[in-house]
């Protein structure tokens, strides 16, 4: 298990590959899924917690919404600001901080947690109050969508270990479960030219029902779970949990 903090060179290192020119075309149509599923009006406050370099929030940003995005790695933050004044986006701010302290008690009426960036804490309480302060951002009425891996979804199409070629670059990939499937650690090679990279990431795997639960304990309701931003049911074809909850 690598903790949180240790874990910066995983972000920093493979930027360009986390986030490739490919993935960031994707950035419209999986906003677009964002905004079927969660049924946020126009010109809403959207709240996008681990935003990366910031391509979902920009996204947000060009329809209209007004966006903070929040991150704890200063060259995506940086990378964000920059694009935002570029394309003339001033409805885009985004924010420096570690998702544990960030709280703006009821400015927001959305908050998105996407691609798997909620569990990387060792301690389960960090977690809750990761969840205790998305609550206490959103609005009467503001709903929180997170996108990441379900336990169920994960154990279906388990893969120990992965390989593949991208831009010049062999990239291996071996997964390890851990504390009786409520931990992944994944450790990363590239193998590029005659340089060797080695990274490890690791988080908490919540069931449905776990993330659910959670979500219910600080105040949450009308939860629910899908098994793809597309909205389809939480059930053996499900590719990701997808929690959609209202405060």
């Amino acid at each position: 298990m690598k903790p949180w903090h240790e874990q910066d060179a995983f972000w920093r290192d493979l930027a360009g590959h986390l986030f490739s020119p490919a993935r960031l075309e994707q950035a419209a149509a999986e906003v677009d899924r964002v905004l079927a599923l969660a049924e946020v009006k126009p010109g809403a406050m959207v709240l996008d917690l681990c935003c990366g370099p910031g391509r979902h929030s920009l996204e947000l940003a060009r329809r209209g919404f007004s966006v903070t995005g929040v991150d704890r790695t200063k060259l995506y933050v940086e990378e964000a600001q920059r694009n935002a004044r570029e394309r003339g986006l001033p409805s885009a701010d985004f924010v420096l901080a570690d998702m544990r302290a960030f709280r703006e008690p009821e400015a927001f009426d959305l908050a998105i947690n996407l691609f798997t960036s909620f569990g990387y804490f060792e301690d389960p309480a960090d977690d809750r109050r990761v969840m205790e302060n998305i609550h206490a951002s959103l609005r009467s009425g503001g709903k929180l969508l997170i996108d990441t891996h379900g336990k169920e979804s994960l154990a279906a199409r388990f893969r120990p270990r992965d390989w593949y070629e991208e831009d010049g670059a062999i990239f291996l990939e071996e997964r390890t479960l851990s504390q009786d499937w409520s931990w992944i650690d994944a450790r990363w090679i590239r193998l590029e030219e005659e340089k060797r990279s080695e990274f490890r990431l690791s988080h908490r795997l919540y069931s449905a029902a776990e993330l659910k639960e959670l979500a219910r304990q600080v105040g949450f309701s009308g939860t629910r779970v899908f098994g793809s931003m597309e909205g389809t049911p939480y059930d053996h074809r499900a590719t990701r949990l997808v929690l959609l909850a209202t405060k």
